[in-house]
């Protein structure tokens, strides 16, 4: 952890729902964490979300923040964040890996653009994260698209 710090902000606070796997010997039947909606089973929903008019995009630490909990009300499993903020006023990049997959952040201040993808496989829902984005952001318009990421086919 220490040698991505000078890289950029690093969060060492995993989420609390974190667990470790340990083994016990005798054989667990494996989980299958695809969805089944509408007669479709896919890996997870990918939420791209534009916000745009959007405010206190160039501070990492609300950044993380924000991401942080938007992760936690979808349900999701925080593992490890990384943010890294380009210069004094500057524009953020950083990631929030989830167990269930990730959310990114690309921030664009002098703009006041923001791009981020929620992508979390299983029960995790991540327009619940939604709300708490534009609580953090108060951006004047989102723009919203939602795939579905690994779609069984046949």
């Amino acid at each position: 952890m220490d040698a991505l710090m000078p890289l950029g902000m690093v969060s060492d606070f995993p989420s609390e729902n974190q667990t470790m796997i340990t083994s016990t010997g005798t054989e667990e039947a494996q989980k299958d964490y695809f969805v089944e909606r509408d007669g479709e089973k896919f890996a997870g929903l990918h939420l791209l979300v534009d916000l745009w008019g959007a405010s206190r995009l160039d501070d990492p630490a609300h950044i993380d923040a924000a991401l942080r909990e938007a992760a936690i009300i979808a349900g999701a499993t925080i593992l490890h964040s990384h943010f890294h903020h380009f210069s004094p006023n500057g524009g953020v990049s950083g990631v929030v890996v989830l167990a269930e997959s990730h959310i990114s952040i690309h921030t664009w201040p002098e703009r006041s653009f923001a791009a981020i993808d929620l992508f979390m496989c299983g029960a995790c829902d991540p327009n619940l994260s939604i709300p708490v984005l534009q609580t953090a952001f108060s951006p004047s318009s989102i723009d919203l698209s939602e795939q579905r990421r690994g779609r069984v086919t046949g």
